[in-house]
């Protein structure tokens, strides 16, 4: 009987991920990478001073060992299958995390080493985190803070997998809140944003039978915002549906903004502030009842904390009292 860790490439079966982790090497994520960027055996064996038959007995072991085929025959050459798509998407990130990984060795080789990656949302990172960074790296500047700008759904999966050390966010995307530790930072609030160019720009007591009138750009469907800004619709009788934009980016989204004089988008009060102080965008006369859910800071729950990591957590404080007051 065929061992289901070594399948026929006639009728593949995807290995398990245990067999994936006990065969597979970096040097075989190296080949693979080559094998798609040369497009050939032949010219994959030159870059990697193997030989052809070598190349492609290392590619049938790769196959092997996923339990998938990964390269098509093509009259253009090798061509990366689905399975070798999602392959060599994952190959690179590996590689890529090795490369940090050694780097910060490097650095730690070298220097004190200390660093930290912490994550945020946008709202966050203009009440709260810009400033308490500012404070950190006055008070700390031996200690390098990777900052990553993204989705709760994303920084938690950030946290979970050791990428981050501590993100501002939110925990109830997560499928398991029970694997992290959320500590009550700020309440959010939104407003509604459009280009100072916008015919509604400067209008007294806007409806939101107005605004749906206008293309709007969505925050992605599992996101927070979204579902505030669904619910609010709701609650107002309409629905929002012309033509809309979905982006999670707030660059994209206030560029967006500034550039049309049509588009309409919902923001975190402090971010629109931010951009409405530049000239970006302006905020409507439109009030939204529903409440914005809080973030607070989050790491994973039992980690273990350092003192940078802890004298950093103490700066966001600071700054999220300060945020309050200012707002009071």
């Amino acid at each position: 009987m065929e061992s289901p860790d070594k399948p026929e490439h006639e009728n593949p079966q995807l290995a398990s991920l245990h067999a994936m982790g006990g065969r597979l090497k970096f040097k075989q994520l190296k080949l693979l990478i080559a094998i798609e960027d040369m497009g050939s055996v032949h010219q994959a064996a030159a870059l990697l001073h193997m030989s052809q038959p070598g190349v492609s007995k290392a590619l049938k072991e790769i196959e092997d060992a996923i339990g998938a085929t990964l390269f098509a025959r093509t009259p253009q050459g090798l061509v990366a299958t689905d399975m070798g798509c999602c392959t060599l998407r994952y190959a690179r990130l590996m590689l890529s995390s090795l490369s940090h990984m050694h780097q910060e060795m490097l650095n730690i080789s070298r220097t004190s080493g200390l660093r930290i990656a912490v994550g945020t949302i946008a709202g966050a990172l203009a009440a709260v985190l810009a400033n308490a960074l500012i404070a950190f790296n006055r008070l700390h500047p031996d200690v390098t803070v990777e900052l990553q700008e993204g989705t709760s759904a994303d920084l938690l999966e950030g946290l979970q997998s050791g990428v981050l050390d501590l993100a501002l966010c939110r925990t109830s995307v997560a499928k398991r809140t029970d694997i992290f530790h959320f500590e009550w930072l700020h309440a959010e609030e939104v407003a509604v944003a459009v280009s100072p160019m916008h015919a509604l720009s400067g209008t007294r007591c806007v409806s939101w039978k107005q605004v749906v009138q206008y293309p709007w750009i969505l925050f992605p469907g599992d996101m927070p915002l979204r579902t505030l800004l669904e619910r609010e619709a709701a609650s107002n009788g309409v629905v929002l549906g012309l033509r809309p934009v979905e982006t999670a980016s707030t660059f994209a989204t206030a560029l967006l903004l500034n550039k049309s004089p049509e588009m309409v988008a919902l923001m975190s009060l402090e971010t629109l502030e931010f951009f409405e102080a530049r000239g970006t965008v302006a905020r409507l006369d439109l009030k939204v009842q529903a409440n914005a859910e809080p973030y607070g800071i989050v790491t994973r729950a039992g980690a273990t904390q350092s003192d940078v990591l802890a004298a950093f957590k103490d700066c966001i404080r600071r700054q999220a009292r300060s945020a309050v007051r200012r707002g009071n």
